[in-house]
């Protein structure tokens, strides 16, 4: 089975964001590695999309469910500041193969311990804005990793 963590899409500086920071949306850039991600993932066979409830992982996520004719589920397991082993327990625990939109702090823990188990070299270790991680999971672990940068679309 197959896990896609995604980092959401560029949303702009935190510092400058007046509002709640849950409400962060994404800007132009992050909308064209939106679109981006939804090119490069439509063809898989996906059966779920989750994301964070963060505005900007619900909308960096809304392009690709809507070209694979699903709905975007929230799950707060990949929120910010949330136990990044409950997100990882959601991704190998998973009954079909899903995209997961979570945060820098969840994603960089999750790579973090992968490359500590060696799954992932040290020297690959890395999640930019839009990027994706491919996951492999075997029998509820994750067996192997694959890197995808983030890519834009055109306006």
């Amino acid at each position: 089975m197959k896990a896609y963590l995604v980092r959401h899409a560029h949303a702009g500086d935190r510092d400058s964001w007046e509002g709640d920071d849950r409400l962060r949306p994404l800007t132009d850039k992050g909308w064209s590695q939106a679109r981006g991600l939804a090119a490069e993932l439509g063809g898989e066979e996906i059966g779920r999309v989750v994301s964070s409830s963060y505005l900007r992982c619900v909308q960096t996520v809304e392009p690709l469910a809507e070209a694979l004719g699903l709905a975007v589920q929230v799950d707060d397991a990949f929120a910010e500041g949330s136990p990044w082993r409950e997100a990882l327990a959601r991704l190998t625990r998973a009954s079909e193969s899903l995209v997961a939109c979570s945060q820098g702090d969840v994603i960089g823990s999750i790579i973090d311990d992968l490359a500590g188990r060696g799954v992932i070299p040290p020297g690959d270790i890395r999640w930019q804005k839009g990027s994706a991680w491919v996951l492999t999971v075997e029998a509820g672990d994750v067996v192997a990793a694959a890197y995808q940068p983030p890519v834009e679309a055109d306006a």
